[in-house]
């Protein structure tokens, strides 16, 4: 069925995508704002995937960019982290075939409040980089596990994927939000690009629509990371917990509706 949107759609959609890329850029979470907004413009489920992933993954492209540019990534950590979520994404995708992700949803309405408690009682978490005190092997092991685990679960459900790995990344490995933020980026562009890729090739994505949303996401993003870069934690772990509260309405609506 032919996809018209007026004026007034593309003027309520666009600027959602930018506000998605901002929040993206700065603790993840952002689809939990531009899916939506595709579906309220009447975009068809399959097709609002394929162009949500379409603009995100463009804005992904350079925040991540100007997060290593910045030297805010561990390169090493983070593309072990990518490969890992890459195979762990395909898995979770075979898993979401068998099983209802009903009993996912109940997790998750127990686990984000827990998050978010410990979140906002820890005034440490992701202060100060301390990654460098664990074994550059223990590091490399725990991203690995922390690319499939979250991978599987990007995969079989989803939202908050980027929120939950720079939770890994600054909670377990102990790197300053920044560098949790810069390496999560790496895992989310692999991931992206293999998405495009799987969508474009299956004729989901609504160009007339993506290309816009993708300058308005690239332009959150450009200012999401510029706001990292200068403000560091102080603005991350606001954001981190609106992500955090995002995510809990969400899964919330999931399970009322």
């Amino acid at each position: 069925m032919p996809i018209n949107l007026s004026p007034i759609d593309y003027a309520i959609v666009l600027p959602f995508i930018f506000l998605a890329g901002l929040i993206d850029a700065i603790a993840g979470g952002g689809g939990l704002i531009s899916l939506p907004a595709y579906w309220a413009a009447g975009i068809p489920p399959h097709i609002a995937l394929g162009t949500n992933k379409f603009s995100s993954c463009a804005g992904t492209i350079f925040s991540t960019t100007r997060y290593f540019r910045a030297g805010m990534i561990d390169i090493p950590v983070a593309l072990t982290s990518a490969v890992l979520a890459l195979f762990g994404s395909w898995l979770g995708a075979r898993i979401a075939l068998q099983v209802s992700s009903e009993f996912l949803n109940y997790f998750l309405i127990l686990i984000i409040p827990v998050i978010t408690l410990i979140t906002l009682m820890n005034k440490r978490l992701g202060h100060a980089d301390q990654a460098h005190n664990i074994r550059l092997q223990t590091r490399l092991f725990i991203a690995a596990l922390a690319g499939l685990v979250i991978g599987c679960y990007d995969g079989f459900f989803g939202p908050g994927t980027g929120t939950f790995l720079i939770l890994i990344y600054s909670g377990i490995l102990h790197y300053e939000f920044t560098r949790a933020n810069g390496n999560t980026k790496i895992v989310n562009l692999a991931s992206n690009i293999a998405a495009v890729i799987t969508f474009a090739a299956a004729g989901k994505i609504f160009y007339p629509l993506a290309i816009p949303a993708a300058l308005c996401g690239i332009t959150g993003n450009l200012l999401g990371s510029k706001l990292v870069i200068l403000k560091g934690n102080k603005v991350i772990r606001p954001v981190f917990i609106l992500a955090l509260i995002l995510l809990f309405s969400r899964v919330l609506y999931n399970l009322l509706s």
